[in-house]
């Protein structure tokens, strides 16, 4: 009976296109990411409120998104070379020192100085978990479904980073209140730990290639020389979230001005995100039929292009309309899901070597976690939130462009396309 259950279990998972041996760790993802998420949307004006300039709001950022793209970066090769769990419970480890120094030691007294270190400290731990898990998903998956199965780790990641963290912390921050509120995000990660290293029993084969492990770290260098459109596809993921960790840093000061609360930012932030999660496994799919490129460059680029700018006259244009403006930001946060196919685009366009192309793709993810908030520091005393809004609208226009470089061998719309018949290479392999 519960080999029966199981096994229409699996086939219900592999048909949704979800690897079936890693759906533990998935739902590990979506957990750990909704305690990193807990503060997301609302640190920037609470630390503001308290006594910062918007200024330091934006360095902090900027200082966490430096060490998220050093993460990000290794996260790719160390789990080729190390094996995904070693690297994630690194990940985890580094994350827990230093949440736990930036609200014991820097949040009391804002001291300044051990709040960047700290909270810099606490920038190594969800790459070094999350996208070590998406390079074990890239192995997993048979090029068919590669698409979807992408569409699954950022449906979990982006839904409990952004859905499940902003609507959480809505409710504690009036019942725990703020450092309590962050304190709780330990709990989480914890927890999403144990799903994903211990109830996960999925086993990752190590590379048996030739070569020290200095080595193949600088594989995560020189890929780029070795296929050119990899740096081209991590550009594109630099832009496609860089207005995402951007506008929690302006746009709660500038929607408070129009009528919108700290509570009512929250809950329109996180509604945005339950539609960007759909569409993440819509677009993956979608990317599967009618190709990657296409997807990317039409939805990703010229959508979110569009949309942002939507976004943003929103209040101007339809006054305290709470479900207008909210429908706007819902229509960029679908179509920010367009860029989805470029994890299963960039390590199709290598036959070996596939982390170290995840590497450049998790190096540009983690730069706009740096590149968002920089461009507020940078920008906003000069031309003001309007000002910023159109750089980040133009970079997405920017991308569309850059996307129409990066070709898969014979023009093939995915790599189920050049090779129908391949299975993953360790899908074959039993456990």
């Amino acid at each position: 009976m519960n080999s029966a259950l199981n096994s229409g279990s699996d086939s219900i998972l592999e048909r949704a296109g979800m690897p079936r041996r890693l759906a533990w760790g998935y739902l590990g993802i979506l957990i750990f990411m909704m305690g990193d998420g807990i503060e997301q949307g609302w640190l920037s004006p609470y630390l503001i409120g308290r006594g910062m300039s918007i200024e330091q709001s934006a360095a902090l950022f900027t200082v966490y998104g430096v060490t998220i793209a050093i993460a990000s970066w290794f996260s790719g090769v160390l789990a080729e070379s190390y094996g995904p769990k070693k690297a994630m419970l690194l990940g985890l480890i580094l994350y827990i020192l230093g949440t736990a120094g930036f609200i014991g030691i820097g949040l009391p007294n804002l001291a300044f100085g051990p709040m960047l270190f700290t909270y810099a400290l606490r920038g190594f731990g969800y790459p070094l978990f999350a996208y070590s898990f998406l390079v074990w998903i890239t192995y997993r998956s048979t090029p068919g479904k590669l698409g979807a199965a992408v569409g699954w780790f950022w449906f979990v990641f982006t839904g409990g980073l952004n859905v499940f963290g902003a609507y959480y912390s809505s409710w504690a921050i009036i019942h725990l209140g703020y450092l309590n509120t962050l304190w709780s995000s330990i709990f989480w990660v914890l927890l999403g730990a144990f799903f994903a290293l211990i109830v996960n029993k999925d086993k990752f084969l190590l590379s048996n290639k030739s070569g020290t492990k200095a080595a193949e770290l600088k594989k995560g260098i020189t890929i780029v020389k070795q296929e050119p459109k990899v740096l081209l596809g991590g550009i594109v993921r630099v832009i496609n979230t860089t207005a995402q960790f951007a506008f929690p840093v302006f746009l709660p000061m500038y929607m408070a001005h129009h009528g919108f609360d700290t509570s009512a930012w929250l809950k329109i932030w996180g509604t945005i995100f339950i539609a960007n999660i759909a569409f993440n496994l819509i677009f993956g799919f979608v990317g599967d039929r009618v190709g990657w490129r296409n997807t990317i460059m039409w939805f990703g680029g010229v959508g979110c292009g569009i949309t942002t700018l939507l976004f943003f006259y929103a209040p101007i244009l339809f006054g305290s309309s709470y479900w207008l403006v909210q429908i706007s930001g819902v229509l960029w946060g679908a179509l920010l899901a367009g860029y989805v196919p470029l994890s299963a685009l960039i390590p199709s366009l290598v036959k070996e070597d596939k982390g170290a192309a995840m590497s450049i793709l998790n190096l540009g993810a983690g730069l706009a976690v740096f590149v968002g908030p920089a461009i507020v520091g940078l920008f906003i005393g000069l031309i003001g939130d309007e000002g910023v809004v159109w750089i980040l609208a133009g970079l997405y226009f920017v991308s569309a462009i850059l996307t129409s470089f990066i070709h898969l061998p014979d023009k093939a719309k995915t790599a189920h396309a050049m090779h129908p018949s391949v299975e993953s290479p360790l899908e074959a392999v039993g456990h």
